[in-house]
């Protein structure tokens, strides 16, 4: 394949590719007109979105009686809403119309640019809220500006009208401040009289007050760098000074032109930045650093309260990330001391799992038992008891009920077992052992946000042949009324289409004594006595993991259209599973996932009606990186490969993400050399689709430049599509709609109708 299409000559190529262009417009065209039930690329990049009305952001005011989520506009998808639905009687209302309130959105910060792509924010208008803990306001960003939105009366105040962005908006616990970062420091405003006055006041070029920094929101999943009080006295908050990081000089490449960004990006190995913890006193105006120790290179990774607001917890995790410890500090004076520690061989994870109780006791969860599981400890770090215990992972603590003893989590559990493809909310109790009991039907994948008292929950549903639906529930899962019922009726944006919805099977293959689970989709009109051509999509990261018994992404069924069975598995090191499952990739990532990746290949060619010789794989980030390597490997046999923004030398890539898994260059110089995707590709097994986007901030696009540089230094040829402007991903219908169309083209001319016998 590569020597014929290689001899074409370069205006020969250019017709080609003309051709090809036209043919797939021409295609789609008659597609659209022969069958209107055929989904197409331009229905699935447009207006109404596919997925019907699907709340965004669901939260339960902290009385339980009112929900607010965000709602993607009708005319514009790109836009968000803030609603409000009472929990009773009553509809849902628009709470905040931001077309209205900012009718012509300006250019972001640079600084609020890279804090959304941070949060994976793609959206405009509403894209974040927050409750006060008397549940009287809403407060919601708007375009760099602030709004204040009053329960009583839905009365809605503008409270900054400035040039620069204020980010990370917050209302204080009982309502009396709203505070904000302007220009690198924090700022508080009395909502009585309207004043506002700063907290900090020498927040400028490397030095950052009360926001998190870069390491923190992209890889810690911490997206705030302070937090006040319950009782409204404190703001722990901390300083960030970027001087010891290095300087990388990116350039941002957009339609218009190239501008330098002189970024402070830690790579592995690196310096990072430094990290330090205040507590202001905010009546008194006093401020005090917290004492993290000696050792500056550490992660502040969380920082939470006391039900009271008399001690502050903050957990502290060693640069390596073998150990986290607990600090319990005295927010008067910042004296602090280890309470509880946790360690492991390879990596201790970070979560959310932290709450403390009204008594001074605590829940924290660790994987000491090789599984992630609940444990109350005392007021001195002491565990009293395990909460949950099995061989099956807690995926996240939900709330607890302090009056009736009730603690609630979601899992992927069924009868006592793992069961990854599904997810459900649980009950149990916090003072003795007590057997799991089920919340949610079985079936799907359930995620909750409960109300502060865990007396009621928002409960978000999918399944299979169920889009996303959002629905008000008691905490003993009677269901209560629907905040967006989603269903897939006449008049639903993916009805036309619902007759052709590849059906989805499921599947386990094991791998050095794991089980790994897959997912399938056959084409419509799928003949078994047929062969088929295959896309395997990937992600194969530490992540969530993406097989699950849920609504499937419209994107899959533009492939089943094409005529391609699409299938997914999550290999050793994808999923909320067990210790050894997630650190099966230590110091070796692109190794134990490439070789579960080779073993679903072989699977997939063990079936009659798989077709060989046409097999692709596509994926981007982790997942890019995982289509290179896999297009490297001889034992996967692709014949094509999409590689969107990938990271091919994991020495490019930032230390908290990189040093979990891999240590550092230095330390692990082999692991290093072994996942560099450079000298593999003398051993491309057939056509590879490069993409990447012109001004990405997390892969760097030297990442890219290297691997295009290499395969031209050695005549090997390849394709390329570059996006000016856009960072770790592309952005917008538009955009997205010319993306699928040269995926579409590219596997039909490699793997597809078009693809040489």
């Amino acid at each position: 394949m590569t020597e014929t299409i290689s001899a074409v000559s370069v205006p020969a190529m250019r017709t080609v590719l003309a051709v090809s262009a036209f043919a797939l417009l021409a295609a789609t065209a008659q597609a659209q007109t022969s069958d209107p039930a055929v989904l197409t690329p331009e229905r699935v990049f447009a207006n109404p979105a596919l997925n019907g009305p699907v709340a965004q952001g669901v939260s339960l005011s902290p009385d339980g009686e009112l929900v607010a989520f965000l709602r993607a506009r009708e005319d514009d998808v790109t836009v968000l809403d803030l609603w409000a639905a009472p929990t009773g009687e009553g509809e849902p209302f628009k709470l905040i119309d931001a077309r209205a309130l900012v009718p012509d959105a300006g250019e972001l910060s640079e600084a609020e640019k890279a804090r959304r792509e941070r949060m994976r924010i793609s959206q405009r208008g509403v894209v974040e809220y927050s409750w006060d803990e008397q549940g009287r306001y809403i407060l919601a960003p708007l375009e760099g500006d602030i709004f204040l939105a009053s329960r009583e009366g839905g009365d809605i105040r503008r409270l900054t009208e400035t040039e620069a962005d204020e980010i990370d908006a917050k209302v204080s616990p009982e309502g009396n401040f709203v505070s904000f970062v302007r220009d690198q420091d924090l700022f508080v405003m009395d909502l009585a009289s309207g004043q506002e006055r700063p907290v900090t006041t020498d927040g400028e070029g490397l030095i950052t007050w009360a926001t998190a920094e870069f390491i923190a929101q992209e890889e810690m999943d911490r997206d705030t760098g302070y937090w006040w009080s319950p009782n409204e006295r404190f703001i722990a908050l901390q300083r960030t000074d970027e001087s010891t990081v290095d300087i990388i000089p990116r350039l941002d490449i957009s339609g218009g032109g190239a501008t330098v960004i002189e970024q402070r990006y830690p790579r592995a190995g690196r310096p990072n930045a430094v990290v330090e913890l205040w507590v202001q006193d905010v009546a008194a105006g006093r401020r005090v650093k917290v004492d993290l120790g000696e050792n500056t290179d550490i992660y502040l990774a969380r920082v939470n309260w006391s039900s009271d607001g008399s001690v502050l917890f903050v957990q502290r995790q060693s640069r390596d990330q073998k150990t986290l410890d607990l600090l319990r500090v005295d927010p008067a004076t910042g004296a602090s001391r280890v309470i509880a520690t946790q360690t492991s061989d390879a990596w201790v994870e970070l979560t959310d799992d932290f709450k403390a109780l009204n008594d001074g006791r605590f829940i924290w969860s660790d994987e000491s038992t090789g599984w992630r599981h609940l444990y109350l400890h005392d007021a001195d770090g002491r565990k009293v008891r395990a909460i949950t215990e099995g061989d099956w992972p807690v995926k996240g603590l939900n709330g607890v009920n302090q009056e009736t003893g009730e603690v609630f989590f979601t899992a992927s559990m069924r009868d006592g077992e793992e069961y990854p493809i599904e997810q459900q909310l649980f009950r149990t109790r916090l003072n003795e052992a007590a057997a799991p009991v089920a919340v949610t039907p079985a079936g799907g994948w359930w995620s909750a946000s409960m109300n502060r008292t865990a007396t009621a929950y928002v409960g978000n549903y999918t399944d299979l042949t169920t889009p996303a639906q959002s629905g008000l529930y008691a905490a003993d899962g009677r269901f209560v009324r629907w905040i967006e019922e989603n269903a897939l009726d006449a008049d639903h944006p993916f009805a036309p289409f619902v007759s052709r919805r590849p059906a989805v099977e499921f599947g386990t293959l094991e791998s050095d004594g794991h089980t790994l689970v897959w997912q399938m989709a056959r084409p419509v009109d799928f003949d078994p006595t047929r062969t088929y051509p295959v896309v395997m999509q990937v992600y194969g990261g530490p992540s969530g993991g993406g097989v699950r018994n849920g609504w499937q992404p419209a994107t899959t069924q533009l492939l089943t259209e094409a005529g391609y069975i699409v299938f997914r598995l999550d290999n050793r090191g994808e999923g909320d599973r067990s210790a050894a499952f997630k650190q099966a990739l230590h110091l070796r990532m692109g190794g134990p996932e490439i070789e579960d990746q080779v073993l679903a290949a072989n699977y997939l060619r063990s079936l009659p009606f798989v077709d060989d010789a046409r097999i692709a794989m596509m994926g981007w980030s982790y997942g890019g990186f995982m289509s290179l390597m896999a297009l490297t490997e001889p034992e996967m046999g692709l014949a094509s490969a999409i590689v969107g923004a990938p990271p091919t030398e994991w020495g490019l890539y930032d230390t908290h993400y990189t040093e979990r898994f891999m240590s550092t260059p230095e330390a692990n110089a082999a692991g290093y050399a072994a996942s560099d995707a450079i000298p593999r590709l003398e051993n491309l097994t057939g056509w590879m689709l490069l993409l990447h986007g012109m001004a990405d901030d997390n892969v760097i696009f030297e990442n890219s430049t290297r691997v295009i540089d290499a395969l031209q230094s050695r005549s090997i040829p390849f394709e390329m599509m570059l996006y000016p402007g856009q960072r770790h991903g592309v952005r917008g219908n538009e955009r997205q709609l010319q993306q699928w169309r040269t995926y579409l083209d590219f596997l039909d001319r490699t793997v597809g109708s078009r693809a040489a016998p």
